[in-house]
C-alpha cells in the first residue's frame, strides 16, 4: 500500500491488532548487518546504494544484532498461541526504514528468507521515521542510529541504539535484562552521585527509601513485557526478566526492589553489583538484549558477545 509520505508494505504474516498487541518497531540496520552497504551510501551517495540493494536483492543480508532479540519474540509468540489460539496480546514486529522503496526489495526478501514474522515494512525515502512510531502503537524502538533513538525518546516511546555485533544466543527462551538508573528508573539517584559522590547517593536513597523512583525511559515497554510474562507460570514460561544493576544491595537495593513492587513489576532475578563490571554475569544470563545507558557496561558486554543496546541520556 502506497502513501504520500512513504511506503507501507504488508506482508502475508497474519495481522495483529495493534491496540493489543506490544508492537516492536527496528530499523534495517538494527535487524540485519548493513554496515558494508551503510559505507557504500556514506562514501558514493544514494544513487548507488539502491543500485546495489537492487543488483543483490535474492541475497540475503547477514543478521544483525536485533536478528536474535526478534526470533526469540516470535518464540514466545508461538507459546502464546500454543496456550491460546485466539490469543490478542501477541509480539507485532515492525521494520522502519529511511530508505526509499525501490532498496526495500532486498529487505522484505531477506525477512521471508529467515523466516521473520514482520507484519510491516515502512520506508519514509529519507523522512524521519520516529514520527510514524505513536501511530503504530510502538512500545519498543530499536535503531542503529543515534537521531533515531532520541527523536523516539523526546515522542516518549521506549527506544535504544544498537551496536552492530557478531551474536549468537544459545536459548529460545527470550531473555531481556534492564539496567536500573536512567533506563528502569529515572536518572534522579545518578545526578545526585554526580554532584555528591556515592555517599551523598546512599544518605539519599536511605532518605527516599519509601518513595518510589519516578520512570526510566525503559519503564513502559518493561511493564508491557511484565504483563505478558505473568500469562505463563514460572516454570514454563518463555520470557525470563533480569535487573543488572550498579546499585549495592545493601545500601541502595531496598529502594528499588520497593519501586518495582509499587509498580507492580515482577522481575525473575535482580543482581546488584556494587560497581563491580557486568560482563561475567551477563556471559552466564546469555540474554538477547541487554539494555543498559553506560557505554563502559555496553562495552563490556560486547566484549563476551552479548548483544546490547544503549539507552542515551543526554538527547
Amino acid at each position: 500500500m502506497a502513501e504520500a509520505d512513504g511506503t507501507i508494505i504488508n506482508t502475508s504474516v497474519k495481522q495483529k491488532d495493534p491496540n493489543e498487541a506490544l508492537v516492536i518497531a527496528v530499523t534495517t540496520r538494527a535487524i540485519f548487518n548493513l554496515e558494508e552497504e551503510h559505507e557504500l551510501f556514506l562514501a558514493k551517495g544514494k544513487e548507488e546504494f539502491v543500485r546495489h540493494q537492487q543488483a543483490n536483492q535474492d541475497k540475503p543480508l547477514e543478521p544483525g544484532t536485533a536478528f536474535p532479540f526478534i526470533q526469540a519474540v516470535q518464540y514466545v509468540n508461538q507459546k502464546l498461541l500454543e496456550r491460546n489460539p485466539e490469543e490478542k496480546k501477541l509480539f507485532d514486529v515492525i521494520v522502519l526504514s529511511n530508505n526509499s522503496p525501490e532498496s526495500g526489495v532486498r529487505i522484505v526478501n531477506s525477512a521471508k528468507q529467515y523466516g521473520l514474522e514482520i507484519s510491516k515494512f515502512c520506508f519514509v525515502s529519507d523522512e524521519d521515521s520516529t514520527q510514524y512510531l505513536k501511530s503504530h502503537n510502538v512500545k519498543l524502538f530499536l535503531s542503529a542510529d543515534r537521531t533515531d533513538v532520541c527523536n523516539a525518546l523526546r515522542r516518549g516511546v521506549s527506544a535504544a541504539l544498537i551496536f552492530q555485533q557478531e551474536v549468537q544466543a544459545s536459548s529460545t527462551q527470550l531473555r531481556v535484562v534492564f539496567d536500573g538508573d536512567a533506563v528502569l528508573f529515572s536518572d534522579e539517584t545518578e545526578r545526585v552521585f554526580q554532584e555528591k559522590g556515592l555517599e551523598g547517593a546512599v544518605e539519599y536513597e536511605k532518605r527516599m527509601e519509601a518513595v518510589p523512583m519516578g520512570e526510566g525511559p525503559l519503564k513502559a515497554f518493561a511493564m508491557h513485557l511484565g504483563k505478558m510474562r505473568q500469562k505463563f507460570s514460572q516454570e514454563n514460561s518463555p520470557i525470563r526478566t533480569y535487573l543488572v544493576t550498579a546499585r549495592s544491595g545493601r545500601d541502595m537495593g531496598i529502594r528499588a526492589i520497593k519501586t518495582l513492587r509499587e509498580w507492580g513489576l515482577a522481575i525473575d532475578e535482580a543482581f546488584f553489583m556494587d560497581g563491580a563490571p557486568k560482563g561475567p554475569i551477563l556471559s552466564k544470563i546469555q540474554p538477547h538484549i541487554f539494555f543498559d545507558d553506560g557505554l563502559h557496561h555496553i562495552q563490556g558486554a560486547q566484549d563476551v558477545g552479548i548483544p546490547s543496546a544503549w539507552v542515551p541520556c543526554d538527547c
